[in-house]
């Protein structure tokens, strides 16, 4: 048989398969990650998305592949990756953070963006309505703003002598101004003394805490913003040296050495994340998946922290504690 006869051959058995055999030589999908954090801190998150998309029936490596582009606390880096993952041709975009779910919005209006943000998704324009989103992007909105009154709830129970208490914003993150707003209202009713204090970079964190200090601010409340987790090892560790009670979102900063969080299990909002992605990949559209906002709130307590400050925690608050660390 000569070359040219097989190589007829071959492409008529090819036209000849069905439509169903010829999809499934397309098994890689491509995802997208869009971070403000780094590597290191979004490893639990993904971690969780990823095995949500195992349980969909997609492994990594097998069916679909993670296209990752780290932003590492540089917003202003975040559009040009966004861009650059739509040039790609992504089947879908995982973002974390209002900032990356922002960009990936204005890079494209076709690719599915499954966002996980702390910011109100109608109010940031990233969803028409929580219920029925109607563009191409979803997720989960983790409310870590609006917890940010009980938190100061939680300091003023904890550092009961406290008349001054900071707040840590980011001044380039929008989201933080309304933070702050919410915080100031709670510490107004609550008759403290409220100090803002804003940092956007590592130097601006340094300067920050060495002017804490010398205010003797009796505690510290940091915005739930992702500069400031990629930076958790630096802020938990200046919040030490300067024995400065300090209260965040999320438990990863207390197992770095923070003293008390608050807030929802970012892993399990990353879990269901992945479950969105799972149903995106198979078919359904982003229109129709609801906005996901989380029910079940963590608190943790790290004692070993306490006690480097010199605190006692109150039995009211380790009764109410999901995990004390020791």
């Amino acid at each position: 048989m000569n070359r040219r006869k097989l190589t007829l051959m071959l492409a008529a058995a090819a036209v000849a398969r069905p439509p169903a055999a010829r999809a499934q030589e397309k098994t890689m999908r491509a995802i997208g990650v869009l971070s403000v954090l780094s590597p290191e801190a979004s490893e639990s998150r993904l971690a969780a998305f990823r095995q949500a998309l195992s349980e969909a029936g997609y492994v990594e490596g097998q069916s679909f592949a993670m296209d990752y582009r780290w932003a590492e606390g540089n917003y202003g880096q975040l559009s040009a990756f966004a861009t650059e993952l739509v040039g790609r041709k992504v089947d879908l975009i995982v973002t974390g953070g209002p900032p990356a779910a922002r960009a990936a919005k204005d890079a494209t209006s076709t690719i599915p963006v499954v966002f996980v943000t702390g910011a109100d998704p109608v109010a940031a324009g990233l969803v028409v309505s929580l219920a029925r989103p109607g563009g191409n992007l979803t997720g989960i909105a983790i409310l870590a703003g609006e917890l940010a009154p009980k938190r100061l709830e939680l300091l003023a129970e904890l550092v009961p002598t406290a008349k001054t208490i900071a707040l840590l914003i980011n001044p380039n993150n929008a989201t933080d101004a309304g933070v702050a707003k919410e915080v100031e209202e709670a510490a107004r009713t609550k008759g403290f003394l409220l100090q803002i204090v804003k940092a956007a970079s590592q130097t601006e964190i340094d300067a920050v805490f060495a002017a804490l200090g010398e205010a003797h601010a009796g505690a510290l409340l940091v915005s739930p913003d992702s500069f400031f987790t990629s930076r958790r090892e630096q802020i938990t560790a200046l919040a030490l040296r300067a024995r400065i009670p300090t209260i965040y979102r999320d438990r990863q900063s207390v197992i770095a050495g923070g003293l008390i969080s608050y807030g929802i299990n970012i892993a399990a909002a990353y879990r269901q994340a992945g479950i969105y992605a799972g149903r995106i990949l198979k078919g359904a559209k982003p229109a129709d998946l609801a906005v996901q906002q989380p029910t079940e709130f963590e608190l943790v307590i790290n004692l070993k922290t306490a006690k480097a400050l010199g605190l006692t925690v109150p039995p009211s608050i380790l009764a109410r504690a999901d995990e004390v660390i020791e």
